[in-house]
């Protein structure tokens, strides 16, 4: 919706700035793109930014998405706009849930990370005030070098909260993140592994985000239930879409390819047709390891995390353990 942000988080993917941009899409074309958005009747319609709140038209959006038939959610930051009031017009406009971060276990190391004293504490009476405003909360937490040795303090703390999803972002070094922050293929498979013991023993859903060989590690130990449940098979482009503040349209908010822009695109259109989404959503035409293993359906690794790494969208996912026998097999000939 906007890059304009109250916080200065180290890793945010859209290097939100203090004020608006006059580019951004107005209102009356942000009503468009709902109308772009619901042709495509996605599962989701998420608004996000910089923070949501920064826009005051953010709740008439919300409603005129609801009353078009989209499941609308919010990802607002926790500042002070993060109000019990601008939550509850958020639940009068249809909005049944948002998502707030939460990236440490304790208030010191989350508030370093966001770069703003308080938000920890800020983000905890937010969640407290969404609640009792009706709507249903999602934690995010974006998963770097920072915190990976901290997952199970992290589990400890939201399960006394009153959640309904922890989805974990797996860094991608966009933005104002690097590649110093991005965990190896060692780390990545340890915080799989404690995330796959976790899941079983948390009382609410835990789900990842480009970190889609998440779901080879599922298969690989029997998961067949869980991934089936809590883990679509989606990805950059692929059942999933992004379209920025100044309306360019992208695989995701980690992968910046602009392949169109809804102020002169029909957003449906470039989804479906583009060149760049249709491949990626053809795994068999990735370069490396991902195009000959035997998982590239279910996973095909993080087109993101591989164009911000090696430059190309379908190289292989940087931080992947796993080598498959028909990749053994192709590096022997």
């Amino acid at each position: 919706m906007t890059r304009a942000c109250a916080l200065a988080c180290r890793h945010c993917r859209a290097a939100a700035i203090p004020r608006r941009n006059d580019l951004e899409l107005t209102t009356t074309e942000a009503l468009a793109l709902v109308d772009a958005v619901a042709e495509c009747a996605p599962a989701a319609f998420i608004l996000t930014g910089g923070d949501p709140f920064m826009r005051a038209d953010v709740s008439t959006i919300v409603e005129y998405a609801v009353v078009h038939g989209l499941r609308t959610a919010v990802s607002p930051s926790a500042t002070g706009k993060l109000t019990p009031a601008s939550l509850r017009a958020l639940f009068a406009a249809g909005c049944r849930r948002i998502s707030l971060s939460l990236d440490a276990p304790d208030a010191l190391s989350h508030d370093d990370f966001r770069g703003v004293r308080g938000s920890f504490e800020r983000t905890l009476r937010g969640m407290r005030a969404a609640r009792d405003a009706g709507l249903e909360v999602q934690i995010n937490t974006t998963i770097s070098r920072f915190n990976h040795t901290r997952i199970q303090e992290m589990a400890d703390v939201l399960r006394g909260l009153d959640i309904v999803l922890w989805s974990l972002f797996f860094l991608v070094p966009v933005g104002r993140a690097t590649e110093r922050d991005v965990l190896d293929a060692s780390e990545t498979e340890n915080a799989f592994a404690q995330l796959h013991r976790l899941a079983g023993e948390l009382p609410f859903d835990l789900k990842t985000t480009e970190a889609p060989h998440y779901r080879r590690y599922l298969l690989q130990h029997g998961d067949e239930a869980s991934l089936a449940r809590r883990i679509p098979a989606i990805g950059d482009g692929k059942g999933f879409v992004f379209v920025s503040h100044l309306g360019e349209i992208c695989p995701s908010g980690f992968l910046p390819y602009v392949v169109g822009n809804v102020r002169t695109d029909r957003l449906l259109t470039v989804y479906r047709d583009h060149p760049i989404m249709r491949r990626l959503r053809a795994p068999d035409t990735f370069v490396g390891k991902c195009g000959v293993c035997e998982y590239r359906q279910i996973c095909g690794g993080s087109r993101s995390r591989a164009y911000t790494m090696t430059g190309d969208a379908f190289a292989s996912e940087p931080t992947c353990a796993y080598v498959s026998p028909a990749w053994n097999a192709v590096a022997a000939s």
